[in-house]
């Protein structure tokens, strides 16, 4: 057993969704640059449209996974094609040039804070705070990011814990606040939030 669950079942909230929904578990994933260009390429879809144009994307280069390179030399309209907009087209493009001018790799990561991380990745039009919180997450396997403006988390905040969030900044720090008691395995925190979140629909 990871040693989140007996830390965050001191939660009776907390301890309910564990109980319900089993253990999770991070995992790292390697070819970073291809897991940001994929979140990118989710943003605002449903899991299955953002699979499907995922499967596209790989498609373009026989199935295997893209190095950043071929990421940057393939043409604009073959990536447009796949369903993506211009903008995520020019985004999934800038994140391959970052990788190739200023480095994306584990070794880089693993000296970093998820802080320095995020200042890192952010400079990149088309990458936001969120998107480098998901990478984070579920690509690099940190146990201690807490998405606070997510909406499931934010919705899981609200639903287990009534907090008000009719004003944005005093609800964001009333969460972060609460948080700091989950502290080091926010993650696992926002992973029970999501599968309650899906459990609701």
């Amino acid at each position: 057993m990871h040693p989140y669950v007996a830390h965050l079942s001191k939660d009776k909230k907390l301890q309910k969704l564990i109980a319900e929904q089993g253990e999770y578990k991070l995992r790292k994933k390697k070819n970073i640059p291809l897991h940001l260009c994929a979140s990118i390429m989710s943003q605002q879809l449903s899991v299955k449209v953002a699979e499907v144009i995922y499967k596209r994307f790989l498609n373009l280069f026989d199935g295997r996974e893209p190095t950043p390179q071929q990421v940057a030399d393939i043409p604009f309209e073959k990536l447009r094609g796949i369903g993506l907009s211009n903008s995520k087209t020019n985004y999934v493009k800038n994140v391959a040039r970052f990788a190739i001018d200023h480095g994306m790799d584990e070794k880089k990561f693993s000296k970093m804070s998820d802080g320095e991380i995020i200042e890192y990745l952010t400079p990149i039009k088309g990458v936001g705070r969120w998107t480098v919180e998901m990478l984070l997450i579920f690509t690099l396997g940190r146990e201690d990011v807490f998405a606070v403006d997510d909406l499931g988390v934010q919705n899981g905040m609200i639903k287990n814990y009534r907090l008000d969030n009719s004003n944005k900044k005093q609800f964001r720090e009333a969460m972060l606040k609460k948080s700091l008691k989950w502290s080091p395995y926010r993650s696992f925190v926002c992973l029970h939030f999501w599968g309650w979140k899906d459990r609701q629909i």
